[in-house]
């Protein structure tokens, strides 16, 4: 089938489990993440037999708490042909950190990832897109790591994060580092939120397709997609005590997210953000 754009885009999964998400870090501390049965390996699994059966590599953004836990997984996600990149270790925003605790959380994910792998990690993703104005300490850290890429940022208006007034597209910092914002679309004078995860639950796929389309006829810029493993697992255990917006986020339209993704893989043209944006 025909795809819809000859652009090759960035397909990218967040590698973390449902008990593990800022959506719930009010109600469910680090402390208690071993009294939950983990899915995240099934789930990932699952991914990469759809992304095998369209014949798509993605960038698989690994929780250093998972990568613990689940060597084998990450194992596997490298010996399929994807890239394994860094989430972080504990998702907490780096916005709640300071600049050790975030250097400290960041390297033992890094370290941990290349010890496993044997090879160096070059992409970092900041959980809930948490590097923004009052900690660029962040990107000078990554650097220190020894990080070449970062998708830590999103430049929209959001109550969890958000910098609007940041560059929409792919560009090199200040401190040597290339930052890859999550893609915006702009409709109306204001910059709309395309790039996945609780928006792609939230539109019907046909306006999912529509904006992705506009984006690239209009930008000619690669398009990247996110998403989480716990996003295609509507029989997850449901979360108490969380606030009606958070279990509203969470959880809509999980049962439609695999068939919509399956048609997102056929729709259009998909690759590792190192290959994409040409990070080495």
């Amino acid at each position: 089938m025909a795809k819809l754009s000859p652009t090759i885009n960035a397909m990218t999964v967040d590698v973390e489990d449902f008990f593990q998400v800022s959506a719930f870090d009010k109600v469910i501390s680090p402390n208690h993440w071993q009294n939950y049965q983990p899915r995240v390996a099934d789930n990932t699994y699952r991914l990469m037999d759809l992304f095998d059966k369209h014949q798509v590599k993605s960038t698989f953004f690994v929780l250093g708490w998972v990568a613990e836990r689940f060597p084998e997984l990450i194992k596997d996600i490298h010996a399929r042909g994807h890239e394994v990149a860094s989430h972080g270790y504990a998702h907490r925003r780096a916005t709640e950190q300071t600049q050790d605790v975030f250097h400290q959380d960041v390297a033992r994910s890094k370290d941990h990832l290349e010890q496993l792998l044997g090879e160096p990690i070059l992409g970092y993703r900041a959980p809930s897109f948490s590097i923004s104005y009052d900690n660029q300490w962040a990107f000078e850290t990554l650097v220190e790591l020894g990080f070449k890429y970062s998708s830590s940022t999103y430049p929209v208006k959001h109550d969890l994060y958000g910098t609007p007034d940041w560059p929409r597209f792919a560009y090199r910092r200040p401190e040597n580092i290339t930052e890859i914002p999550i893609p915006t679309l702009k409709l109306l004078g204001r910059q709309m939120a395309i790039g996945g995860g609780g928006y792609f639950r939230l539109y019907p796929y046909s306006l999912s397709r529509t904006l992705i389309k506009k984006y690239l006829k209009a930008e000619k810029q690669p398009y990247s997609f996110y998403f989480h493993p716990w996003e295609i697992d509507p029989d997850q255990p449901r979360v108490s005590g969380a606030s009606w917006k958070s279990n509203f986020r969470h959880y809509i339209n999980l049962n439609k997210t695999f068939g919509k993704l399956e048609q997102l893989l056929v729709d259009f043209n998909w690759s590792t953000m190192k290959d994409v944006y040409g990070v080495s």
